[in-house]
């Protein structure tokens, strides 16, 4: 288990390019498995969930060629099916919730699929309703060993159908849709994800010659096609690194520059860190974040404490409502977090409030920060990181905190972030890697 050093109160300066998508990486590359013909990907980041995933892909016979600089090239050219009821299959894919996304391509493409439970962060219930609802309506039945915990998929063939989902969850839209895209006629899937990561995936597909439309809507219609081809696709910059950056420059009283931002596919998240306080501004497609001694919360019109929460795109993703609280300590004034998608994500906070922060959880979703305007910095402490987000929340506290603070388990952070310890230290931060 790996752990970060970190001395806090230095200011940082300088500036920040964000990795490829996390989100994007395990769609798209999932999405490899669709054709036997060569398919690019460039811009993806080295990251422990995308390596895991692009090694599981190598075991089941999909040809990987790494060319350095986030570019690598993928021929599934020839998979062994039989690898997928393997022990060493289950061992691997049960480890990482991304690998659920392989379902969709190899149903579509093989007719069958298997995969055990899936892992990833426990940050609450992460029901696969929406993806079995979309599977069975496109013509597959599945069944569940309790035993074993693995999902057998098969369909003798694959019929286009209307499709209303249940929630407009990502991953299920994700692995619906590459279903869908070899299915015999028209599917519409209605109450889609519409993410700019969904939106890139979509893109992707159709350059391969999937025939979608309705991209960036929550209404696709998907004209089945016989089969599909290779392509080259560059994933977008990741906007979760963004709104961190974001956050790690307020907190810090940092004068950042994050680069090549594409801004005009950030949503509601420049404005939603505005509404903290935070000076921000938009330079082309850069975000430069000046040092600030200070930042006060915005009240409601009526004066009233705001909410700041999570939705669907192109509403405020969940992924950094843990940045936004942990941004929120040292602001003056009061905000209510509520996580409405994930019932466990606010349990990280009794480390922050073990620093000195003045935060009140009123229920598994709910937590109100009352800013404390640094009138005290935070104190230094031991913790460890519970999922992705959280950790580098708490790798942001511990940057602006006085003294040396110690976080545990850092491969979660590493799970999502490259080489966040390398980067930040080059901006003056002093963050130790320690095995």
């Amino acid at each position: 288990m790996g752990t970060f050093q970190i001395k806090g109160g230095n200011q940082l300066k300088g500036e920040l390019i964000p990795q490829g998508a996390k989100n994007e990486a395990l769609q798209v590359v999932c999405a490899v498995v669709l054709t036997s013909e060569k398919v690019t990907l460039e811009n993806l980041p080295d990251i422990r969930d995308v390596n895991f995933l692009i090694d599981l892909l190598e075991e089941l016979g999909v040809k990987v060629e790494r060319e350095g600089n986030g570019t690598v090239h993928f021929q599934a050219s020839n998979i062994n099916l039989d690898y997928l009821q393997s022990e060493a299959f289950r061992k691997r894919a049960a480890s990482l919730r991304g690998s659920v996304m392989i379902m969709g391509p190899l149903l579509s493409r093989f007719k069958k699929a298997f995969m055990p439970k899936p892992g990833g962060d426990k940050i609450g219930a992460r029901p696969l309703d929406t993806h079995f609802l979309g599977f069975t309506k496109l013509g597959a039945t599945y069944t569940y060993d309790h035993k074993t915990s693995i999902y057998s998929l098969n369909a003798e063939h694959l019929e286009g159908k209307y499709i209303l989902l249940d929630e407009p969850s990502v991953t299920g839209t994700a692995n619906i849709l590459m279903t869908a895209v070899m299915a015999k006629g028209e599917t519409t899937i209605y109450n889609a994800a519409c993410e700019p990561y969904l939106q890139q995936l979509c893109d992707m597909l159709n350059s391969m010659g999937a025939k979608i439309t309705g991209v960036g809507s929550n209404l696709l219609k998907i004209e089945g096609v016989t089969e599909l081809g290779g392509c080259t696709h560059r994933l977008l910059p990741d906007f979760i690194e963004v709104g961190s950056f974001i956050g790690l420059a307020a907190m810090t009283q940092s004068e950042i520059t994050i680069k090549d931002c594409r801004v005009d596919m950030l949503g509601r998240i420049p404005d939603t860190f505005r509404r903290l306080g935070i000076q921000l501004e938009i330079k082309g497609d850069d975000i430069y974040i000046p040092s600030q001694s200070q930042y006060e919360i915005q009240r409601m019109i009526d004066g009233s404490i705001p909410t700041i929460y999570d939705a669907p795109w192109p509403g405020f993703t969940p992924d950094l409502l843990s940045i936004v609280l942990v941004t929120a300590i040292q602001a003056k004034g009061t905000v209510l977090i509520h996580q409405k998608m994930f019932d466990s994500r606010l349990f990280f906070i009794d480390r922050l409030k073990d620093m000195g922060a003045q935060i009140i959880l009123c229920d598994p979703h709910r937590a109100t920060v009352i800013g404390i305007n640094r009138d005290y910095n935070l104190r230094a402490t031991s913790m460890s990181s519970p999922d992705i987000r959280a950790g580098v929340s708490l790798l942001i506290a511990a940057l602006s905190a006085e003294g040396t603070s110690t976080i545990h388990n850092i491969e979660q952070i590493d799970r999502g972030y490259q080489y966040i310890d390398t980067r930040l230290n080059a901006l003056g931060a002093d963050i130790k890697r320690v095995d």
